[in-house]
């Protein structure tokens, strides 16, 4: 009997232990950020009201709106232009900003031109940078689909650029001398939902990461240290097709005001091509898992055996 309570006791110390390395690797996980919805500047379907407006967002151009599927900014078609703007500014001083879109078409080899998402003080103003105006003072993100000239990169490729509202896009050279950050991305035709994930710390980051290979799974594309936004932007969405041509569609848009702080200082990184995945530390903790469930179940066979022993000797 004193060996049964003793095998009780010890198998309870060794439930207790693998349970307890569990529980330390669940609290290193990092929480998500504290945030607050901003329904000002998201998007869902049906995209419109019963007058065919939307309360926090315009639209225009060749923009149309199917509200079962897609706000689609330009058809596969040559020669069109089309812009989703928020109505309000962005006046939060850290956030996020999450958008679902798609861009495909019938040519699998020759398309273009390509999309962009903006964060700028003008807005809903037609012009030449994917069908947004030059000289724009703010950010552009840039999902540019087409080589206007010889590039050390494949397209499609998607890069920052910081306007000052004096500095032209150089169109010629696919933006190459504004570009801040960028990376290849091949988020055309895609099976799976594309979507590009912005983050913002004011004076801290900037950070881009998008979905494309499988389902949340996020590359990192860049972090940018030291990005100063002007404190009102309109969050916009414009699209270009000129000789070639694509259908651009915004499937969703999801902002939040993001309320914890940063956890530092950030530096530059480069582009990622692969999952992103946990910290060392997180592989330690599945280790010391690993080793608990095996000494529990060797421990356990042990003290069978030695039960068995016992009750032989009996009889």
């Amino acid at each position: 009997m004193r060996l049964l309570k003793t095998s009780h006791i010890l198998l309870s110390i060794l439930g207790l232990f693998a349970c307890s390395t569990i529980r330390v690797g669940q609290a290193n996980e990092s929480p998500p950020d504290s945030v607050i919805p901003l329904r000002t500047h998201s998007i869902y379907m049906p995209y419109i009201d019963q007058d065919l407006q939307n309360r926090w967002f315009d639209f225009g151009a060749d923009t149309v709106i199917n509200t079962n599927k897609y706000i689609r900014l330009t058809h596969d078609r040559p020669s069109q232009t089309g812009w989703l703007w928020s109505r309000l500014p962005l006046t939060a001083t850290n956030w996020q900003v999450e958008i679902e879109f798609k861009i495909d078409g019938a040519n699998p080899n020759l398309f273009g031109d390509g999309l962009a998402i903006w964060f700028t003080k003008q807005r809903a103003n037609p012009g030449p940078v994917f069908g947004f105006q030059d000289n724009f003072e703010g950010l552009g993100i840039i999902i540019d689909t087409y080589a206007n000239s010889r590039q050390h990169h494949s397209f499609p490729y998607i890069m920052a650029m910081l306007g000052d509202g004096k500095t032209s896009y150089d169109h010629d050279n696919d933006g190459k001398s504004n570009e801040l950050a960028g990376c290849e991305a091949d988020v055309r035709s895609k099976t799976i939902p594309t979507k590009a994930r912005i983050t913002y710390y004011k004076e801290n980051y900037l950070e881009l990461k998008l979905q494309y290979k499988a389902w949340d799974q996020w590359e990192s594309c860049f972090t940018l240290p030291n990005v100063t936004l002007p404190n009102i932007v309109y969050l916009g969405f414009t699209a270009l097709t000129g000789e070639v041509s694509d259908n651009h569609d915004i499937i969703s848009v999801t902002t939040n005001n993001i309320i914890s702080l940063p956890t530092g200082k950030h530096t530059y990184k480069a582009p990622l091509r692969t999952q992103d995945t946990g910290s060392g530390w997180s592989g330690f903790i599945f280790f010391i898992k690993l080793v608990a469930i095996v000494l529990f179940l060797s421990a356990a066979v042990m003290v069978y055996r030695m039960y068995q022993s016992q009750a032989n000797k009996r009889f």
